[in-house]
């Protein structure tokens, strides 16, 4: 096995993100507020009792999406106050993928909060190029601990270190910023090489021309005997 001294690009550190909340006024319908260009949605967590807000629909796409589920949005309400959240479930349209309900997991102050990151591989593997191996992803994401400012957005593999069909990256190959922790075991394998097996096909069954014939001649001759003369009759 190939020792490796640095397999991987810097962590994508994720920006905090900001989204506006307002309470909700529970009168009002939730068909009504997404006609109106907002979603529904609520925020819970250890410390915080849950509660019912509204937050803009293009605003809320647009930090999903950068924030995934293992990023910190800053929820900020209307009186200037912060939440440190994640995305802890969103409620799609059957048909348009469109969100119409949003859960927030607020985090305690001073926790550390344990996630699971994506992992992006990136670069080209000698090993699949040049000599026909498989490159098997065996993790798309990386269980890690971190506080809630220090939370990487994913972290990228490079797999072109990977030159021997026998390389393989583990959990400890992995560098990661100060403060973040990864969570598995170190020598848990990440992405690995796999020998292509070549297909080898079976050689068809000889046929035995000759038995066929023998089996043929001897039921036409079968059938072309006389039929049996019938016993003479005994004398007395």
């Amino acid at each position: 096995m190939l020792a490796f001294d640095y397999f991987l690009y810097p962590c994508i550190i994720a920006r905090m993100l900001t989204l506006d909340i307002k309470k909700r006024d529970m009168k009002v319908g939730a068909d009504t507020i997404r006609n109106s260009g907002s979603i529904p949605a609520v925020f819970y967590g250890p410390k915080e009792t849950s509660t019912p807000i509204i937050v803009d629909s293009i605003a809320f796409k647009k930090a999903w999406k950068k924030a995934g589920s293992s990023s910190v949005i800053i929820l900020k309400d209307e009186k200037g106050n912060e939440h440190e959240s994640l995305i802890h479930d969103v409620d799609v349209h059957p048909l348009t993928d469109e969100p119409r309900h949003a859960d927030f997991y607020v985090i305690e102050k001073g926790k550390k909060v344990r996630v699971a990151i994506p992992i992006v591989f990136e670069g080209v593997s000698p090993a699949v190029k040049d000599l026909g191996g498989i490159l098997v992803k065996v993790r798309r994401d990386l269980d890690i601990e971190a506080a809630p400012r220090d939370l990487p957005h994913n972290v990228v593999v490079d797999i072109s270190k990977l030159a021997l069909l026998t390389d393989v990256i583990t959990a400890k190959d992995i560098s990661l910023p100060n403060g973040v922790e990864v969570k598995i075991g170190a020598d848990e394998v990440i992405a690995s090489i796999a020998v292509a097996k070549e297909e080898v096909e079976e050689a068809p069954t000889a046929i035995d021309v000759s038995a066929i014939e023998v089996e043929a001649k001897g039921k036409e001759a079968k059938e072309g005997e006389a039929p049996a003369a019938a016993p003479a009759p005994e004398k007395k």
